[in-house]
């Protein structure tokens, strides 16, 4: 810890210790990883094109929520998806720890619904930008998530948001860079990362996502920093909508994960492993890593909304909910209207299910407080909703099963 008026203990180590921070041209392991890039690009912006509007937006918001469950699930923290919703709604667990957790995963839903609504554009790999993230994940987070245990000495420390690291750490076997030198570290990684055009920022957005944590500016929370940061990455580059995420492959790999980021934290070998200080074989094998969890989340995703598969299990929920007495007669068939348009204005609900005006209102109304539903005012067109506690009939596989 730095005492007063000396500022952060700086061992002078030179930002050359991070290098290769990318797969440098004329390196023999660049050619497949660019053609998984090329892959990438063209599945995530078909997929993004097959989707109606207010399915898009829909999509999204459930996308919000899986990122948050797997990046905290990564971190060790599983909080229950419905209990994820049910924070959005200011409905708090009595509780204490599992309030906490609620608190930490509606911090981490507001900051990426910033990142998506373009609050980080062109800044995702900048200093400023990484301090903003930390600054507002921080600043919503309960007191109890701010301290954090020093595991050698027991002391615990208080985590300022936005505030670079000021004390030595640990992370496994991995020292990090002393405090007094992050600023320059993220100088030298703010001007490799945040310069690159769209096809190299694909390729190194691995890279980008290693060498943050190796720096660990931050004293807590430097691991979903470095997830929205890569999401953050990916929805400039590849203009996703934010319809799938690599959070959720991370998740379901996360020893493989945390083994390619541990073994990135490799020097270099010997004259075949690169130039840099870091190995470059291991690089160039997270960065297959990451390239290929981003392509089978697309796949993923991008099956899970087929058309006539998700129509179908909509359709046989709605049925049931009527045979249940939980919905009325025909609701089926707004839900189908909103499926394929998109969006639909309330004055047509009457001619979709060819009832009187106020029988249309009464299905839409029941619709609305089922949750499948939603719409920006009393009279704004109705769009579709993916309500959490229905993903394992409307999702199937989105959240793992267990956690229902």
């Amino acid at each position: 810890m730095d005492t007063a008026g000396t500022g952060p203990a700086d061992r002078e180590e030179q930002v050359s210790l991070m290098e290769p921070m990318r797969i440098p041209y004329g390196s023999p392991r660049r050619e497949g990883l660019t053609d998984l890039a090329l892959e990438l690009v063209a599945g995530s912006a078909g997929f993004r094109r097959s989707l109606p509007e207010g399915v898009l937006a829909a999509l999204a918001d459930l996308v919000r929520s899986m990122n948050c469950y797997y990046s905290n699930l990564i971190e060790g923290h599983d909080t229950h998806p419905v209990d994820i919703e049910r924070a959005l709604q200011d409905d708090y667990s009595q509780n204490r720890d599992k309030r906490n957790l609620q608190l930490e995963a509606r911090a981490h839903i507001e900051v990426q619904r910033w990142i998506d609504a373009g609050g980080l554009r062109g800044k995702a790999t900048t200093a400023d930008g990484l301090c903003e993230i930390h600054r507002r994940f921080g600043e919503l987070l309960p007191a109890d998530l701010l301290l954090v245990e020093d595991p050698d000495t027991g002391e615990t420390l208080e985590m300022t948001p936005g505030e670079l690291r000021r004390c030595e750490v640990k992370v496994g076997r991995h020292v990090p860079v002393s405090p007094g030198s992050i600023p320059r570290f993220l100088e030298r990684f703010e001007g490799v990362y945040s310069s690159l055009g769209k096809s190299e920022a694909i390729l190194a957005a691995a890279a980008a996502h290693h060498r943050l944590l190796w720096i660990h500016p931050f004293l807590n929370g430097n691991g979903r920093i470095a997830r929205l940061m890569s999401h953050a990455t990916l929805l400039d580059v590849l203009d996703t909508g934010g319809v799938w995420s690599v959070a959720r492959g991370l998740a379901r790999n996360v020893r493989a994960y945390k083994g390619h980021l541990m073994a990135c934290d490799q020097r270099r070998r010997n004259d075949l492993d690169g130039r840099g200080n870091l190995s470059e074989e291991e690089l160039a094998s997270f960065t297959n890593f990451f390239l290929k969890t981003c392509l089978d989340q697309v796949g993923f995703m991008e099956e899970l909304v087929q058309p006539d598969g998700l129509r179908s299990r909509i359709l046989l929920w709605a049925e049931e909910e009527h045979r249940g007495g939980r919905l009325p007669d025909r609701a089926g068939a707004i839900l189908e209207a909103v499926l394929y348009r998109g969006e639909l204005p309330r004055g047509d609900a009457a001619g979709i299910v060819g009832t009187s005006d106020r029988q249309a209102r009464r299905i839409v109304s029941a619709l609305l407080q089922a949750g499948v539903l939603t719409s920006e005012s009393t009279r704004g067109p109705l769009r579709l909703a993916f309500p959490a506690k229905l993903a394992p009939r409307w999702m199937p596989g989105l959240f793992p099963e267990e956690s229902y």
